[in-house]
């Protein structure tokens, strides 16, 4: 292993489809080093969520602490929910877990925190006062609110009730590609739901990210809200560089 630099931290962003790693470097806000990303293994239990993470790191080759994000409420260290990934999950203490699987020390956070928190840091919520939300759309709907610079973490605003059902079941990203909705369907969905969080929250600016932020320009501009609503700059790496950033 090559030794870990002065500002640089390792971050693995853990989703339902992909476990994807790189080392950050804190002060810039972007990889110091080629990003490497593995399946999410099929069951997404622990155990075999935590090898995949070894795995990861192994084939990054950079010492040191690690932040994780879990897609899950993470309070105290410990997964309260399982969102896209194994019921199994639900009381884990996934920092105990991923320290003696990786022998490092551990940080582990809410995966669409810690993209919010490096938005806020490198990205268009940079300088933001007031009321900002980061919403991340990809197989879930993930999302980190902030007030005045500062995080009220765990605020699960994909799982809000939606057509009778959450949310996240309507309006994420994997459902316009299972459902093979065009995207002017997908912005009429998506418009619904930003609809249900404006009148809950009223914020002073949205700000979309995941990975159908990179094609921000086939839906946002369908999207008409009180609220600004822009594409995240740091895009589908948030995840990592938020990790990174909590360590």
């Amino acid at each position: 292993m090559t030794e870990n630099r002065t500002g640089q931290a390792l971050g693995i962003d853990i989703g339902g489809s992909g476990i994807k790693g790189a080392p950050v470097d804190l002060a810039a806000g972007h990889f110091s080093a080629d990003r490497v990303r593995l399946p999410t293994p099929e069951k997404a239990t622990p155990e075999g969520v935590a090898e995949t993470v070894v795995q990861v790191l192994d084939q990054l080759g950079v010492a040191g602490p690690v932040g994780i994000t879990l897609p899950a409420v993470v309070r105290q260290g410990i997964a309260m929910t399982a969102a896209n990934i194994n019921e199994k999950w639900i009381g884990t203490n996934a920092v105990e877990l991923f320290e003696q699987a990786t022998g490092r020390t551990v940080t582990v956070i809410n995966d669409a925190d810690a993209a919010g928190i490096a938005e806020m840091r490198f990205g268009r919520g940079h300088g933001k006062r007031g009321v900002v939300l980061m919403l991340t759309l990809g197989t879930g709907i993930g999302s980190a609110l902030f007030v005045d610079g500062a995080l009220v973490p765990n605020t699960e605003l994909g799982h809000l009730p939606l057509h009778h059902g959450d949310a996240e079941d309507w309006a994420a990203a994997s459902v316009r590609e299972e459902d093979d909705l065009s995207w002017g369907e997908y912005s009429r969905r998506l418009q619904a739901y930003l609809e249900l969080v404006e009148r809950l929250l009223w914020p002073d600016l949205i700000v979309v990210g995941g990975g159908v932020s990179k094609k921000a320009d086939k839906f946002l501009p369908r999207i008409k809200l009180r609220t600004e609503i822009v594409a995240a700059e740091l895009l589908n790496d948030a995840g990592i560089v938020g990790a990174a950033l909590s360590v």
